[in-house]
Order: structure tokens, then sequence, then C-alpha cells
């Protein structure tokens, strides 16, 4: 949607249109979110917590092809077959924005809805991947502030001493080559790569994961040097470069999807930053503070140009797969997450936007059972993993008070005291789709309620 269907709405012209941006942290399953909740849109037979769905203000609901026609459609079809197909599997992740529109008729409540009758509104669901969101951070760094944030927080994460140990190698005094440039951009991207798949959060340079039509460009051939190399050839070439990189990568991808979102997703994968230990989850915890920085109303400079008076209203943060956990555990998990929004929130000086946290599994993949260990009943999950093996899961207790998990978070302690968080990959179980229901899932009806309830 343009300038132009802007305009048509502000004047009332055309159909209400509600723009949902869906982005996640590592692993945390933006594909499986983004179809399960159009399906159970599309069929709203689970979806008993969202009001109008349960009150039948919903009368109708069907695809239309997208407003903006330079954007990949998402590929909702194929998604869901993969996941709902005789061989259920996994989806491949997002590798670039996508969208969709989903519309609805809806009949209006409450005292109004003798007065008026049945409306469309149309959602616009724009995927994109979350290391670009957290890229935004770079607008406001240096390349010598943005070296320095990664060499301080660089160590202990996976292949970090390789890519040091290059960079100490190569030393400031060397001549620019574009060679070694090219090496050390590469060293740095398997470093971000295998952070990124150990459960860390902040793995910035966003694109440096995914460049698509840019890899090998120059806007991604660099990487964080020490102070000692200011100066030198490769410092003043590497700036040039991370300045190219926000001006020409950072900067038009918020000025034309992000600036002009009204609703927002953050799906996280807590489970996995917890089984990485406390320093993944405080990554996690820094990681959602720069995030709802990107949203906070007032913001001085570039973002405010780009977004003018638009907000963003709502907010979800979503920890994901919490049918890998036993029900009696979700309101810890969620804790968790409130506690990390709370913090996250105090942290960033945000303002404005409703925010919420949840537990959430967009496809449900398990059932639940008992297990006895030790002569003590553990709450425990079965589902089949990835190789065709039925497994059944205690993945530990969750503390009831999440401060206890932040503090030694927040300490950079290097493991938890006395505990121990077990993850498994379960496969999508084999369902049977009954008419008028889509996948099923948990509390993603409550999700949907809370992101567009006020408008349906």
């Amino acid at each position: 949607m343009g300038f132009a269907d802007d305009l048509m709405q502000g004047l009332g012209l055309s159909d209400p249109v509600i723009r949902l941006g869906v982005t996640g942290l590592s692993r945390a399953g933006k594909t499986v979110f983004i179809t399960s909740l159009v399906a159970n849109l599309l069929d709203r037979g689970r979806m008993h917590a969202l009001r109008a769905a349960a009150d039948g203000s919903i009368k109708a609901a069907w695809l239309q092809p997208q407003p903006d026609d330079t954007i990949p459609r998402f590929d909702f079809e194929r998604h869901l077959a993969a996941m709902t197909g005789p061989d259920p599997h996994w989806p491949e992740g997002t590798r670039h924005v996508s969208e969709m529109r989903l519309s609805l008729r809806v009949q209006p409540r409450g005292l109004i809805a003798g007065m008026r009758g049945q409306q469309v509104l149309h959602v616009d669901i724009i995927d994109y991947p979350g290391e670009w969101l957290l890229d935004l951070r770079l607008m406001d760094r240096s390349y010598a502030q943005w070296s320095d944030e990664v060499l301080t927080r660089i160590e202990n994460r996976p292949l970090a001493d390789d890519f040091l140990s290059l960079v100490h190698r190569i030393g400031p005094s060397a001549a620019f080559s574009e060679t070694a440039a090219q090496d050390l951009a590469r060293a740095y991207t398997d470093h971000l790569r295998a952070s990124r798949a150990a459960g860390w959060s902040d793995c910035t340079p966003g694109r440096f994961l995914m460049p698509g039509e840019m890899e090998g460009s120059p806007a991604l051939t660099f990487a964080p040097l020490p102070a000692g190399f200011q100066g030198s050839a490769f410092w003043q070439e590497f700036s040039r470069r991370f300045a190219a990189y926000k001006s020409r990568v950072v900067r038009p991808f918020f000025r034309d999807h992000f600036a002009r979102l009204d609703r927002q997703v953050v799906l996280m994968d807590v489970q996995g930053a917890i089984h990485a230990g406390p320093q993944a989850v405080e990554d996690m915890r820094r990681s959602m503070a720069d995030i709802l920085s990107a949203f906070r109303p007032g913001r001085a400079g570039w973002l405010a140009q780009l977004l003018g008076t638009r907000r963003v209203e709502r907010i979800l943060f979503a920890a994901t797969k919490a049918d890998d956990l036993h029900h009696s555990q979700h309101a810890r998990l969620t804790n968790i997450v409130s506690a990390m929004l709370r913090e996250a929130r105090d942290r960033a000086d945000f303002s404005g936007a409703r925010t919420a946290a949840m537990s959430i599994a967009s496809l449900r993949s398990t059932t639940e059972e008992i297990i006895s260990r030790d002569g003590h009943d553990l709450p425990a999950v079965r589902g089949t993993l990835m190789d065709g093996r039925q497994a059944v899961l205690y993945p530990g207790e969750l503390p009831e008070n999440p401060a206890e998990l932040l503090a030694l978070a927040r300490q950079g302690a290097a493991g938890w005291l006395d505990a121990d968080y077990a993850i498994m990959d379960f496969a999508p179980a084999p369902n049977t789709l009954r008419p008028g229901e889509g996948p099923p899932h948990i509390r993603l009806d409550r999700a949907a309620e809370f992101l567009l309830g006020d408008r349906i």
C-alpha cells in the first residue's frame, strides 16, 4: 500500500487496512506463525479466544492479491501443505521480505451494530527477518562504536577466536587488500551464523546472514576491528563500507517497510536461549530493548522523519514452541518473557504503544504426559523427532520467580545454578484437519485477539 492508498484510507474512501509486521529472533518460527495464523483465520473453529470469531462477528475470510506488486508473496499454500500434509515437515524459514493480504468481512458489534452494515477489513501481513530489525541500532552508531560493542561481547561466542586470530594476523599496519577484506568478512559471518545457531539473538549486521542479491558486494564486506586499527587502511575502508551499509541497506528497509506498520509481532525462542545459558538470555533481553527502541514515540533523528505521525499501536512479544513444555509450565515461561519485556521497556525508556508478552505454539506438535523419574512424577511432552523417532521430553523446571534467571543473566554467569534446561527438535505431528478448523495451536487465538481484536 503506497502513499495514494494511505491517503484514500485516511479520507475514508477505501476499506480499512491493518499492516501487521511479523518478525522474530533466531529460530523463532515466523513462517509457521504466519501460516497457522492465516489458516486459523480462514477456518476459525479453534479460535475461541478471538471474540469476533467466537461471537460470529467475522462473517467471511478470504485471501486476496497483495497490494504491493514489488514484494514477493508469502507462500502460504506451500507452507501449509508442508505443515499439514501426509508427510508433515517444517517449512523453509524467512529469507527476505514477503507479504500477503487476508480480508475479513465483519459485522460491527455493540451499539453501532444496528447502524452500520458489514464492512471489509484487510489485514496485510509483512514477514521480515528479525536480524534486519536489529540493524536499527547501527543507524545511531559510528563504525568505531559498533566495533567496540561487538568486540566487547564477542568473547565466549562460537568461532569468535577464529575471527579474532585472523584480525591479529593481519594487523593494523597491513595495506588494504580486497582478498583480506573478504577473508575477514567471511570469518565474521561464520561467527554470526554459528552464534545464531547456538541461540544468540544479537547477530548484526543482519544482511550478512541473509545477503540475497547483495552477496559479495562491498557494502557486505567489512568486519569490526579493534581500536588499535584506527587510522589504518582497513579501518578507513571498513568505516566507509559500514556507512554505505547503513545508507544503502538499512535505511531503505525501514523507509519502505518498517515505517508503515500498524501492529507488530516479535517471536522469540526463549527456551533455546535458556538452554544456551545465562549470557544468551541477557543477549535476548538486550535485543528486546533495542527492538522496543525502534518503536519509541518521539525518537529523534532519521527514524522520526521516516515515521512521521505513524505509530505502531500494539507490539506482541511471544515465546514460541510452548508445546515443548507441559502446560503447567506455560505461565512460568510467560512470566520470564514479561520480566524481560519489563526490563527492556525500562532500558528503552519506552512509552506509547500497548505491549504484551505471551507464550504460544503456532503449530502444536506434542502431547502431554506424566513420567516417573527417581520416584518423582514429572510433567513431560511426547512427540516425533526430526529423524522419525518418538521421544519424551522433560526440559527441566523453569523457576517460579523469573528474577532467578535474569539475575544470573545480567551477571554474565557461565551457567545456571543446579539447573539444566533441555530442548529437542520435534517434527510437526500428523494431523487430519476437520472442516472449519485450522491447524492445532496454543494461544494463537489470544495472540490474534491482542493484535486484531479491537478492529474486528
